[in-house]
């Protein structure tokens, strides 16, 4: 156990454009104490990779990328419970370096994986799912008969909303930017569709909810969408920003809040909610049992080799990816 293996990961000396991610040779030691090594067999692509890499979200470089993955253990360090040689985990967490074949990651934050769960489904799910898990169970604790505006509603995060919405028996309105991502949309559970690049949203959410606006906006845009969100809420609405995809929120004075009807606003983040092994735990509990039951299914719809991943964060900043995407090492 004391020798280095060799593995391919990406790395980046500075942040940039997709053209900065490497795919080069590393040596991995073994892990150390709490730490596990785990064999990818699927690696997930998200737009917080986006941000790490253009430098939005800071981090120490060179370093990786990637915050979720699902593997194999193939070694563990001193002192690890969690997990044992063998087992079939997935992860998603706060530590770059997903974006490999393989890699030490602290014990605790990875989760055993049913059998019943594949790795490119765990390795699609698992920041989405959670993060959705936390947004409708954690952040608001929606009920059934709620009505609700989820922006990006054909990404990989909105389609396991349209479809746990339904579970919740929550009216999920959804924004796209295309008719083929309405449908998409529509088809896993979105109870109305709004194309932004047809309709004003804001228009056609007071219109749906006849007037009275939505209890809650869910806005992964930014930028872009912020002040429309906060149009779409009803009095003591809560608006929910976790996300920047177009470009962070700009400053903005509290009166804004007053004037719309002392809205509530949050700015949460995954890492937060599931900052300990029992919240973790909870969490992913929830998001197995409704995969594991089929209520939500996950969509692969992107695969890409590792040594591709200039292409696939180049599609995901255009908007051309629907559903998950996930890199295969």
């Amino acid at each position: 156990m004391s020798e280095l293996i060799s593995t391919k990961a990406i790395r980046m000396h500075r942040t940039g454009g997709p053209e900065v991610m490497e795919y080069v040779d590393v040596e991995l030691a073994p892990p150390g104490p709490g730490e596990a090594r785990v064999r990818h067999e699927a690696i997930g692509l998200n737009f917080i990779d986006v941000y790490f890499r253009t430098g939005l979200y800071p981090q120490l470089l060179p370093g990786g990328l990637g915050v979720e993955g699902a593997g194999i253990v193939e070694a563990v360090g001193e002192g690890v419970t969690e997990v044992k040689v063998g087992d079939r985990v997935a992860y998603a967490a706060r530590i770059n370096g997903a974006y490999a074949q393989q890699r030490n990651i602290p014990a605790n934050l990875l989760l055993a994986l049913p059998e019943r769960i594949g790795f490119d489904t765990a390795a699609a799910m698992m920041l989405q799912g959670l993060t959705v898990q936390y947004l409708f169970h954690r952040t608001v604790a929606l009920k059934a008969g709620d009505t609700i505006l989820f922006h990006a509603a054909a990404g990989g995060v909105g389609l396991i909303a349209c479809q746990w919405a339904k579970v919740l028996g929550v009216n999920l309105i959804g924004t796209v930017g295309s008719d083929e991502k309405a449908a998409l949309a529509s088809a896993h559970g979105a109870a109305h569709v709004i194309n932004y690049n047809k309709e004003n949203f804001v228009e056609r959410v007071r219109e749906i909810t006849g007037g009275k606006g939505v209890s809650v906006v869910y806005d992964s845009i930014g930028k872009d969408t912020f002040t429309g969100s906060l149009d779409c809420l009803a009095p003591l609405g809560m608006m929910v920003s976790f996300g920047n995809a177009s470009g962070p929120v700009p400053p903005f004075s509290l009166t804004e809040l007053g004037s719309r009807g002392s809205l509530f606003i949050t700015r949460p983040s995954l890492f937060s909610y599931a900052s300990n092994r029992s919240n973790l735990e909870e969490m992913a509990a929830s998001l197995f049992g409704v995969v594991s039951s089929g209520e939500v299914k996950v969509d692969v719809h992107q695969r890409y080799r590792l040594d591709e991943v200039a292409r696939a964060h180049t599609e995901l900043e255009a908007r051309k990816t629907t559903g998950s995407s996930i890199l295969l090492p």
